[in-house]
C-alpha cells in the first residue's frame, strides 16, 4: 500500500488551503504519523472469515472475534487507536473488502478523539469493497472534534447491486461538557462520501462541512440546538430497501425532543439514508440502533442481540 501518496490528494482541497504549514514537533504525514489499516473478509468452508490483514500503528486491530448471539456467523472486527486520538499531521488509511457472499462487522473501540491543532491538518481516507452477496455493518463510534481542530475525512464506496452496506458517521458539535467554547470550536470538520458500482457507474456523493464561524449552524433546518448528530447509509437492493422504508418512522417528537430522525430514498435505487440529530451521543445512538436492527432484520433475516452494558 501507498498511504502517504493517497492521502497526498486530499492537501488540494479547497477547504484546507489556510492549513498547509508544517508542526513544529514531527512534520505532517511523516514516519509515526501515517496509520494504515487494511481488513478483507471471505468465505472459506461455508464460514465468514478475516483472511488479510495488515496494520500499521496507531490503527490496530487484533482478530476477528464471533461474539453476536443474534448472528453468530458474523465476523466482529474492532478497530483499536493506540494514539490517544488523532492529532495535527495524522494520515490514515482504512480499506476494507468483503468478498462474494461474506459478512462482518467492523467497529471501533471508543470515540474518535481529534484534539486541538494548530498547524496543518489531519486526515482519514477509507475504501470500503463489497462483492456480489456482501454484508457489511461498518459503524465506528462517535467522532468528537475538539476546539481547534483540523479533520478531513474521504470514503470511497463500491457495492455490487446485491451486497448491502449498513455505514454510519456519528459526530457531536464538540465536548460542550467541557467548555462553552468547545461546541461547534473546530476550525474545520470536512465528512465525504462517494458510491459507485463495480463498473465504474457513479450512484451519488454527499459532502458536510462545517467551518469556524459558520452562522447557520444552529438555525432551526440544520442543528436547532441539537449537539450530535449521524449520518447512515444503507445501500441494498430495491426490495430490501422498501421493506426497510415501509418499517421506519419518522421521529419528530412534539415539544422539547431527545432527537429527531427520518430516513429518505437515495438516488438511482442504492437505498435509503438515515438522518438524526439529538441532544446527547446516546440519544443518536439509539435512532441508529433502532435503524440498525430494521436493516439487519430485512436484509438478513437476524436481529440485533440486547444492548450491551457499557453502551
Amino acid at each position: 500500500m501507498a498511504p502517504d501518496a493517497t492521502l497526498a490528494v486530499l492537501d488540494d482541497a479547497r477547504e484546507l488551503r489556510l492549513y498547509q504549514d508544517q508542526p513544529a514537533q514531527m512534520r505532517a504525514a511523516g514516519p509515526g504519523k501515517i496509520g494504515v489499516l487494511r481488513l478483507g473478509f471471505a468465505l472459506r468452508n461455508g464460514r465468514s472469515v478475516l483472511d488479510d490483514l495488515y496494520r500499521v500503528a496507531p490503527l490496530l486491530v487484533q482478530r476477528a472475534l464471533y461474539w453476536d448471539e443474534a448472528m453468530p456467523e458474523l465476523p466482529i472486527c474492532t478497530i483499536i487507536s493506540v494514539g490517544g486520538g488523532i492529532l495535527q499531521g495524522d494520515r490514515y488509511r482504512i480499506d476494507i473488502r468483503v468478498g462474494e457472499g461474506a459478512c462482518a462487522l467492523v467497529t471501533s473501540q471508543g470515540a474518535n478523539r481529534i484534539h486541538q491543532m494548530d498547524a496543518n491538518y489531519a486526515a482519514q481516507h477509507q475504501t470500503l469493497t463489497l462483492e456480489p452477496g456482501a454484508y457489511l455493518e461498518y459503524l465506528p463510534d462517535v467522532t468528537i472534534p475538539y476546539r481547534g481542530s483540523r479533520f478531513i475525512g474521504r470514503t470511497e464506496i463500491v457495492v455490487a447491486e446485491d451486497a448491502t452496506l449498513l455505514y454510519g458517521e456519528m459526530t457531536m458539535t464538540g465536548r460542550k461538557h467541557h467548555h462553552a467554547d468547545e461546541r461547534f470550536g473546530m476550525d474545520l470538520l470536512s465528512l465525504a462520501v462517494a458510491v459507485r458500482r463495480p463498473d465504474g457507474r457513479r450512484m451519488f456523493a454527499e459532502k458536510l462541512l462545517i467551518e469556524k464561524g459558520e452562522p447557520t449552524l444552529d438555525f432551526a433546518a440544520v442543528m436547532g440546538g441539537f449537539d450530535a448528530f449521524a449520518n447512515v447509509l444503507c445501500l441494498t437492493p430495491p426490495d430490501v430497501a422498501a421493506r426497510i422504508k415501509d418499517r421506519c418512522e419518522t421521529v419528530f417528537p412534539a415539544g422539547a425532543a431527545r432527537a429527531v430522525s427520518g430516513v429518505s430514498r437515495l438516488p438511482d435505487g442504492a437505498g435509503l439514508m438515515l438522518r438524526v440529530v439529538g441532544i446527547e451521543s446516546y440519544d443518536v445512538r439509539a435512532e441508529v440502533r433502532r435503524f440498525w436492527q430494521i436493516v439487519r432484520e430485512e436484509a438478513r433475516g437476524r436481529t440485533l442481540p440486547d444492548t450491551p452494558l457499557w453502551r
